[in-house]
């Protein structure tokens, strides 16, 4: 994969992952979702993210199956602990879990799922604990905004934090207002989850816009390769698009292959305007 994102502990990770949110929870579609997961695998997108609450486990369980065949030194995993365990002994005992489902004795990146109720300073220290137990390579958090990041940095060790996991598309740009531009300036990479507008209000209107269409046509792509495509053009951009299907993995790795110009970025602001203010987070 030619695009790829150098993380702050010097690991280069394709710039397209596979997302799994919602995966693994059915039996019906088990086949078919392994099937997808390797297809986009074999496709370059060597970057796979779970959580430990996506189907309480079956999610990370179905990677686990997924990626049996391969290499693991070949593969990037990605998962996530909810807040309510992300510290001391029941980060480790999440974390545990987290690996057996998967099959594997180490995680790649390890992500505080949300901003809970708890101090900032025992999520750091979990994370860290396990970092030095060799159970992570790295840490970082998700659905974080500007103000928790900047607390995130006082905290001793908190500067550690590799990535921040938000959701991120065409049509949801509230973070490029303030938080993307304070992660760009600290370091950290974004992760975008939903970068189809899978999720949300602006779901399905998307692939019907007439700019994303042009540009679609332009390339010889289809939209959701060109929203791809734009989701990862700064370089320090990680897209996990979902899917179940391993024609739409294969074809979502096909977005590697567009690098859009500045004209088209410039079309796809004015059809899709870049915020004026700060927004809240979406979340979905």
């Amino acid at each position: 994969m030619k695009h790829t994102v150098k993380l702050s502990n010097g690991v280069q990770v394709p710039a397209l992952g596979q997302g799994t949110w919602y995966l693994g929870h059915s039996v019906e579609t088990h086949t078919r979702e392994v099937e997808a997961l390797r297809a986009g695998v074999e496709a370059g997108m060597t970057l796979i993210d779970t959580a430990e609450m996506y189907g309480n486990g079956r999610s990370e369980a179905l990677v686990g199956e997924a990626i049996r065949p391969y290499d693991r030194s070949s593969l990037f995993l990605v998962s996530k602990v909810i807040p309510s365990n992300a510290r001391g002994a029941r980060l480790m005992k999440s974390l545990d879990q987290s690996l057996a489902h998967l099959g594997t004795d180490y995680l790649d990146l390890y992500l505080y799922h949300w901003r809970g109720g708890g101090m900032l300073a025992e999520v750091v220290e979990g994370m860290e604990t396990a970092h030095a137990a060799g159970k992570i390579r790295a840490w970082g958090v998700s659905n974080l905004d500007t103000a928790d990041m900047e607390e995130l940095w006082a905290v001793d060790g908190g500067a550690n934090c590799a990535v921040n996991q938000v959701l991120y598309h065409m049509g949801s740009r509230g973070i490029d207002y303030s938080l993307l531009p304070w992660m760009r300036a600290h370091g950290v990479a974004l992760m975008a989850y939903c970068p189809l507008a899978q999720a949300g209000r602006l779901s399905c209107d998307l692939f019907g816009n007439t700019v994303l269409k042009r540009i679609a046509e332009k390339y010889g792509a289809t939209p959701a390769q060109i929203a791809l495509a734009w989701a990862i053009r700064d370089g320090n951009t990680i897209a996990i698009p979902r899917t179940g299907r391993k024609e739409h993995a294969v074809s979502n790795a096909g977005a590697d292959a567009i690098d859009l110009t500045a004209e088209d970025c410039a079309a796809i602001d004015r059809a899709f305007p870049p915020p004026t203010r700060k927004e809240p987070l979406h979340i979905e």
